[in-house]
Protein backbone atom coordinates (compact mmCIF):
# COMPACT_ATOMS: atom_id res chain seq x y z
CA UNK A 1 0.00 0.00 0.00
CA UNK A 2 1.52 3.43 -0.81
CA UNK A 3 1.58 6.05 1.72
CA UNK A 4 -1.26 8.60 1.88
CA UNK A 5 -2.46 11.20 3.95
CA UNK A 6 -5.49 11.63 5.72
CA UNK A 7 -7.78 14.07 7.37
CA UNK A 8 -11.45 13.88 9.21
CA UNK A 9 -13.69 15.99 7.88
CA UNK A 10 -16.21 17.59 9.95
CA UNK A 11 -19.19 18.72 7.61
CA UNK A 12 -20.17 17.38 4.31
CA UNK A 13 -19.00 20.35 2.53
CA UNK A 14 -15.89 20.54 4.06
CA UNK A 15 -15.24 17.00 3.30
CA UNK A 16 -16.31 17.94 -0.76
CA UNK A 17 -13.78 20.76 -0.70
CA UNK A 18 -10.99 19.17 0.80
CA UNK A 19 -11.48 16.40 -2.34
CA UNK A 20 -11.68 18.69 -4.76
CA UNK A 21 -8.41 20.87 -3.48
CA UNK A 22 -6.45 17.83 -3.46
CA UNK A 23 -5.14 15.97 -6.38
CA UNK A 24 -6.37 11.84 -6.08
CA UNK A 25 -8.20 12.52 -2.63
CA UNK A 26 -10.53 9.70 -1.72
CA UNK A 27 -14.19 9.54 0.65
CA UNK A 28 -13.42 6.97 3.04
CA UNK A 29 -16.24 5.10 5.70
CA UNK A 30 -16.45 1.73 6.13
CA UNK A 31 -13.36 0.73 3.55
CA UNK A 32 -14.59 -2.73 2.79
CA UNK A 33 -13.72 -1.89 -1.12
CA UNK A 34 -11.30 1.02 -1.32
CA UNK A 35 -9.28 -0.80 1.09
CA UNK A 36 -8.83 -4.17 -0.50
CA UNK A 37 -8.30 -2.02 -3.74
CA UNK A 38 -5.53 0.26 -2.08
CA UNK A 39 -3.36 -2.85 -1.30
CA UNK A 40 -3.60 -4.30 -4.29
CA UNK A 41 -2.45 -1.09 -5.90
CA UNK A 42 -5.52 -0.53 -7.88
CA UNK A 43 -6.30 2.31 -6.08
CA UNK A 44 -3.08 4.56 -4.98
CA UNK A 45 -5.60 7.96 -3.52
CA UNK A 46 -2.61 10.09 -2.01
CA UNK A 47 -5.57 11.48 0.87
CA UNK A 48 -8.13 10.02 2.75
CA UNK A 49 -10.82 11.72 4.05
CA UNK A 50 -12.81 9.83 6.74
CA UNK A 51 -16.51 11.16 6.46
CA UNK A 52 -17.82 8.81 9.64
CA UNK A 53 -17.80 11.56 11.78
CA UNK A 54 -20.26 13.52 9.97
CA UNK A 55 -23.91 12.24 10.69
CA UNK A 56 -24.97 10.73 7.96
CA UNK A 57 -25.97 7.52 9.70
CA UNK A 58 -29.69 8.31 9.92
CA UNK A 59 -33.35 6.50 8.40
CA UNK A 60 -35.72 9.01 8.22
CA UNK A 61 -39.28 9.53 7.10
CA UNK A 62 -39.93 12.20 5.00
CA UNK A 63 -43.51 13.94 3.41
CA UNK A 64 -45.60 11.90 1.85
CA UNK A 65 -44.57 8.77 2.77
CA UNK A 66 -40.56 8.69 1.07
CA UNK A 67 -37.65 7.35 3.29
CA UNK A 68 -34.66 9.43 3.58
CA UNK A 69 -31.35 6.61 4.08
CA UNK A 70 -28.18 8.22 5.07
CA UNK A 71 -24.92 7.88 3.05
CA UNK A 72 -23.16 6.48 6.45
CA UNK A 73 -26.12 4.02 7.03
CA UNK A 74 -24.51 0.68 7.45
CA UNK A 75 -25.71 -2.42 5.07
CA UNK A 76 -26.80 -4.32 7.86
CA UNK A 77 -28.54 -1.74 9.58
CA UNK A 78 -30.76 -0.70 6.77
CA UNK A 79 -31.61 -4.57 6.00
CA UNK A 80 -32.51 -4.63 9.41
CA UNK A 81 -35.03 -1.37 9.38
CA UNK A 82 -38.46 -2.40 9.92
CA UNK A 83 -39.99 0.06 7.56
CA UNK A 84 -37.67 -1.10 5.10
CA UNK A 85 -38.84 -4.99 6.10
CA UNK A 86 -42.27 -3.60 5.64
CA UNK A 87 -42.44 -1.11 3.04
CA UNK A 88 -38.84 -2.22 0.46
CA UNK A 89 -38.31 -5.34 0.97
CA UNK A 90 -36.59 -6.38 -2.00
CA UNK A 91 -34.10 -3.73 -0.82
CA UNK A 92 -33.96 -5.81 2.89
CA UNK A 93 -33.54 -8.90 0.53
CA UNK A 94 -30.90 -7.82 -1.36
CA UNK A 95 -28.63 -6.06 1.21
CA UNK A 96 -28.75 -9.81 3.12
CA UNK A 97 -27.70 -11.40 0.03
CA UNK A 98 -24.89 -9.41 -0.51
CA UNK A 99 -20.99 -9.41 1.57
CA UNK A 100 -20.85 -11.34 5.07
CA UNK A 101 -22.69 -10.32 8.48
CA UNK A 102 -19.09 -8.94 9.15
CA UNK A 103 -18.88 -6.88 6.32
CA UNK A 104 -22.07 -5.80 6.17
CA UNK A 105 -21.38 -4.65 9.75
CA UNK A 106 -19.06 -1.68 8.24
CA UNK A 107 -20.24 -1.41 4.60
CA UNK A 108 -22.54 1.92 4.34
CA UNK A 109 -25.22 2.70 1.59
CA UNK A 110 -22.83 5.25 0.05
CA UNK A 111 -20.02 3.05 -0.71
CA UNK A 112 -22.16 0.43 -1.51
CA UNK A 113 -23.12 2.25 -4.52
CA UNK A 114 -19.73 3.60 -5.86
CA UNK A 115 -18.02 -0.18 -5.59
CA UNK A 116 -15.96 -1.32 -8.10
CA UNK A 117 -16.33 -4.39 -10.35
CA UNK A 118 -14.61 -7.71 -9.67
CA UNK A 119 -14.47 -7.88 -12.79
CA UNK A 120 -10.78 -10.56 -12.09
CA UNK A 121 -8.89 -8.32 -15.33
CA UNK A 122 -9.46 -5.34 -13.37
CA UNK A 123 -7.80 -6.94 -10.50
CA UNK A 124 -4.65 -8.54 -12.01
CA UNK A 125 -2.50 -5.12 -12.76
CA UNK A 126 -0.30 -7.41 -15.09
CA UNK A 127 -3.08 -7.54 -17.59
CA UNK A 128 -4.69 -4.56 -19.60
CA UNK A 129 -7.43 -2.45 -18.28
CA UNK A 130 -9.34 0.66 -19.14
CA UNK A 131 -11.02 0.64 -15.94
CA UNK A 132 -7.69 1.03 -13.96
CA UNK A 133 -5.24 2.33 -16.96
CA UNK A 134 -7.85 4.29 -19.50
CA UNK A 135 -6.57 3.39 -23.22
CA UNK A 136 -4.40 0.22 -22.51
CA UNK A 137 -7.16 -2.09 -23.77
CA UNK A 138 -9.85 -4.55 -21.96
CA UNK A 139 -7.94 -8.22 -21.48
CA UNK A 140 -11.55 -9.27 -20.98
CA UNK A 141 -12.72 -8.99 -24.69
CA UNK A 142 -11.30 -12.26 -25.93
CA UNK A 143 -10.83 -13.51 -22.05
CA UNK A 144 -12.65 -15.54 -19.78
CA UNK A 145 -15.96 -13.92 -19.41
CA UNK A 146 -18.36 -15.93 -17.72
CA UNK A 147 -18.66 -13.36 -14.32
CA UNK A 148 -18.80 -10.07 -16.74
CA UNK A 149 -21.49 -8.27 -18.92
CA UNK A 150 -24.26 -9.32 -21.94
CA UNK A 151 -25.54 -6.17 -22.46
CA UNK A 152 -24.73 -2.54 -22.51
CA UNK A 153 -21.10 -3.13 -23.12
CA UNK A 154 -18.89 -1.73 -25.42
CA UNK A 155 -15.34 -2.05 -27.38
CA UNK A 156 -13.69 -0.83 -24.40
CA UNK A 157 -15.75 -2.53 -21.20
CA UNK A 158 -17.75 -5.21 -20.14
CA UNK A 159 -16.94 -5.08 -16.95
CA UNK A 160 -20.19 -5.64 -14.62
CA UNK A 161 -21.34 -3.65 -11.40
CA UNK A 162 -21.55 -5.62 -8.62
CA UNK A 163 -23.81 -4.54 -6.17
CA UNK A 164 -27.16 -6.02 -4.77
CA UNK A 165 -28.17 -3.26 -3.35
CA UNK A 166 -27.75 -1.00 -6.03
CA UNK A 167 -30.05 -3.13 -8.24
CA UNK A 168 -33.04 -3.11 -5.49
CA UNK A 169 -32.75 0.62 -5.43
CA UNK A 170 -33.01 0.79 -9.34
CA UNK A 171 -36.53 -1.18 -9.26
CA UNK A 172 -37.34 1.43 -6.54
CA UNK A 173 -36.85 4.51 -8.49
CA UNK A 174 -34.37 5.79 -5.72
CA UNK A 175 -32.13 9.04 -6.10
CA UNK A 176 -28.97 10.14 -4.47
CA UNK A 177 -28.49 13.56 -2.70
CA UNK A 178 -25.50 15.00 -2.74
CA UNK A 179 -23.27 18.67 -1.98
CA UNK A 180 -20.67 19.58 -4.28
CA UNK A 181 -17.31 21.61 -3.06
CA UNK A 182 -19.09 25.17 -3.34
CA UNK A 183 -22.14 23.96 -1.27
CA UNK A 184 -24.39 23.55 -3.60
CA UNK A 185 -26.74 20.22 -3.30
CA UNK A 186 -28.42 18.05 -6.20
CA UNK A 187 -30.13 15.18 -6.54
CA UNK A 188 -29.66 12.29 -9.00
CA UNK A 189 -32.09 10.12 -10.30
CA UNK A 190 -30.49 6.35 -10.26
CA UNK A 191 -31.45 5.53 -13.86
CA UNK A 192 -29.05 8.45 -14.27
CA UNK A 193 -26.23 7.78 -11.65
CA UNK A 194 -24.32 5.01 -13.23
CA UNK A 195 -22.65 5.27 -16.62
CA UNK A 196 -22.56 2.53 -19.82
CA UNK A 197 -18.82 2.04 -20.22
CA UNK A 198 -18.65 3.94 -24.18
CA UNK A 199 -15.32 4.78 -24.56
CA UNK A 200 -14.59 6.16 -20.86
CA UNK A 201 -14.88 2.87 -18.68
CA UNK A 202 -12.97 4.60 -15.91
CA UNK A 203 -16.09 7.45 -15.60
CA UNK A 204 -18.63 5.26 -14.23
CA UNK A 205 -20.76 7.47 -12.11
CA UNK A 206 -22.17 11.27 -13.16
CA UNK A 207 -20.45 12.52 -9.85
CA UNK A 208 -18.58 15.40 -10.66
CA UNK A 209 -15.20 15.55 -9.15
CA UNK A 210 -14.91 15.94 -5.32
CA UNK A 211 -18.81 15.56 -5.18
CA UNK A 212 -19.79 13.55 -1.56
CA UNK A 213 -22.91 11.37 -1.49
CA UNK A 214 -24.80 12.69 1.39
CA UNK A 215 -28.16 10.62 1.08
CA UNK A 216 -30.91 8.41 -0.69
CA UNK A 217 -33.93 8.47 -0.90
CA UNK A 218 -36.94 6.08 -1.42
CA UNK A 219 -40.24 7.48 -2.94
CA UNK A 220 -42.83 5.97 -1.10
CA UNK A 221 -43.85 2.49 -1.08
CA UNK A 222 -45.12 1.18 -4.04
CA UNK A 223 -46.65 -2.03 -2.70
CA UNK A 224 -47.39 -5.07 -4.16
CA UNK A 225 -44.97 -8.16 -3.35
CA UNK A 226 -40.79 -7.44 -3.34
CA UNK A 227 -38.62 -10.35 -4.78
CA UNK A 228 -34.65 -9.86 -4.97
CA UNK A 229 -33.57 -13.36 -6.56
CA UNK A 230 -29.39 -14.18 -7.00
CA UNK A 231 -27.88 -16.77 -8.93
CA UNK A 232 -24.22 -17.38 -8.13
CA UNK A 233 -21.48 -19.98 -7.71
CA UNK A 234 -21.96 -20.54 -3.77
CA UNK A 235 -24.71 -20.08 -1.50
CA UNK A 236 -23.20 -17.06 0.62
CA UNK A 237 -20.03 -14.16 -0.09
CA UNK A 238 -20.39 -14.70 -3.64
CA UNK A 239 -21.31 -12.11 -6.31
CA UNK A 240 -23.91 -12.65 -8.72
CA UNK A 241 -23.89 -14.77 -11.86
CA UNK A 242 -27.37 -12.60 -12.36
CA UNK A 243 -29.95 -11.49 -10.12
CA UNK A 244 -33.53 -10.30 -10.59
CA UNK A 245 -34.95 -7.50 -8.32
CA UNK A 246 -38.80 -7.67 -8.66
CA UNK A 247 -41.67 -5.45 -7.50
CA UNK A 248 -44.98 -7.80 -8.62
CA UNK A 249 -48.79 -6.30 -8.30
CA UNK A 250 -51.81 -7.82 -7.80
CA UNK A 251 -52.69 -7.40 -11.21
CA UNK A 252 -49.46 -8.73 -12.80
CA UNK A 253 -47.85 -5.65 -13.51
CA UNK A 254 -44.66 -4.71 -12.03
CA UNK A 255 -41.15 -3.59 -11.89
CA UNK A 256 -37.70 -5.01 -13.01
CA UNK A 257 -33.81 -4.81 -12.76
CA UNK A 258 -31.27 -7.44 -13.25
CA UNK A 259 -27.97 -7.41 -11.68
CA UNK A 260 -24.87 -9.44 -13.07
CA UNK A 261 -25.35 -8.39 -16.89
CA UNK A 262 -24.49 -5.09 -17.44
CA UNK A 263 -22.16 -2.39 -16.57
CA UNK A 264 -25.05 -0.56 -14.17
CA UNK A 265 -28.19 -2.02 -12.74
CA UNK A 266 -30.21 -2.59 -15.84
CA UNK A 267 -33.88 -1.99 -15.70
CA UNK A 268 -35.77 -0.95 -19.12
CA UNK A 269 -38.98 0.73 -18.08
CA UNK A 270 -41.34 -0.10 -21.22
CA UNK A 271 -39.89 -3.70 -20.87
CA UNK A 272 -42.17 -3.70 -18.18
CA UNK A 273 -45.50 -4.01 -19.98
CA UNK A 274 -44.76 -7.40 -20.96
CA UNK A 275 -44.48 -8.53 -17.84
CA UNK A 276 -48.13 -10.03 -17.38
CA UNK A 277 -47.06 -12.01 -20.55
CA UNK A 278 -44.21 -14.12 -18.90
CA UNK A 279 -40.72 -14.50 -18.33
CA UNK A 280 -39.37 -15.44 -21.92
CA UNK A 281 -41.35 -12.65 -23.30
CA UNK A 282 -39.96 -10.02 -20.27
CA UNK A 283 -36.48 -11.53 -21.14
CA UNK A 284 -36.11 -10.78 -24.59
CA UNK A 285 -37.34 -6.99 -24.15
CA UNK A 286 -34.50 -6.75 -21.07
CA UNK A 287 -31.99 -8.38 -23.14
CA UNK A 288 -32.53 -6.99 -26.44
CA UNK A 289 -29.28 -6.60 -27.95
CA UNK A 290 -27.31 -8.43 -25.87
CA UNK A 291 -23.68 -9.19 -26.87
CA UNK A 292 -22.85 -12.25 -24.60
CA UNK A 293 -19.61 -14.26 -25.46
CA UNK A 294 -19.06 -17.91 -25.47
CA UNK A 295 -18.58 -18.07 -21.61
CA UNK A 296 -21.67 -16.39 -20.56
CA UNK A 297 -24.30 -16.54 -23.20
CA UNK A 298 -25.78 -18.91 -20.34
CA UNK A 299 -27.19 -15.53 -18.62
CA UNK A 300 -29.83 -14.84 -21.19
CA UNK A 301 -31.81 -18.54 -20.27
CA UNK A 302 -30.57 -18.21 -16.68
CA UNK A 303 -32.07 -14.83 -15.98
CA UNK A 304 -35.63 -16.01 -17.85
CA UNK A 305 -35.35 -19.40 -15.87
CA UNK A 306 -35.14 -16.66 -12.68
CA UNK A 307 -37.53 -14.52 -13.53
CA UNK A 308 -39.93 -17.12 -13.87
CA UNK A 309 -39.33 -18.35 -10.72
CA UNK A 310 -40.47 -15.13 -9.09
CA UNK A 311 -43.31 -14.99 -11.33
CA UNK A 312 -44.60 -18.80 -10.09
CA UNK A 313 -44.31 -17.29 -6.49
CA UNK A 314 -46.02 -14.29 -7.43
CA UNK A 315 -48.75 -16.21 -8.42
CA UNK A 316 -48.47 -18.14 -5.11
CA UNK A 317 -49.17 -15.00 -3.48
Amino acid sequence: MKAFTYQRARTPAEAAQAAARTPNARFIAGGTNLLDLMKLEIETPTHLIDVNGLALDKIEPLAGGALRIGALVRNADLAADARVRRDYGVLSRALLSGASAQLRNKATTSGNLLQRTRCPYFYDTNQPCNKRAPGSGCSAIGGFSRQLAIIGVSDACIATHPSDMAVAMRALDAAIETVRPNGSVRTIPIADFYRLPGNTPHIETALEPGELITAVTLPKPVGGQHFYRKVRDRSSYAFALVSVAAVIQPDGSGRVALGGVAHRPWRIEAAERYLPSGAKALTDQLLAGAKPGADNAFKIPLIQRTLSAVLSEAKKG
